[in-house]
């Protein structure tokens, strides 16, 4: 036989023992500020008479920038614990082995 708490509402949420500590709300629009400067900034870049070599790797770099505000914040990365950071940055050694690839064409 079932004892029921009568103290305690059935109705609410069971509470997570391994939730980390509360955190404050990210400041979304200004990351959606700094997302928007960099698109802009991309653009103009795009437009700019540099080698291609420098143009890639600004572009490039510019959309790591832009990639991991959106995984910090937007993703809520940064308030995660490290065994899902290990899992989330694993694909970054491919990216470069691909990136390094697709450099050395020109």
């Amino acid at each position: 036989m079932t004892v029921v708490d009568p103290t305690k509402s059935h109705l609410e949420p069971p509470v997570d023992q391994d939730a980390g500590p509360e955190h404050a709300d990210p400041p979304y629009m200004i990351i959606w500020v700094v997302l928007l400067v960099l698109t802009l900034a991309e653009v103009g870049y795009a437009f700019l008479e540099l080698p291609k070599i420098w143009l890639a790797s600004g572009l490039v770099i510019m959309a790591f920038w832009k990639a991991t505000l959106v995984a910090l914040y937007y993703m809520h990365l940064r308030f995660e614990p490290k065994r899902l950071w290990i899992l989330a940055t694993s694909p970054i050694p491919l990216i470069v082995i691909l990136l390094l690839a697709v450099l050395t064409e020109y």
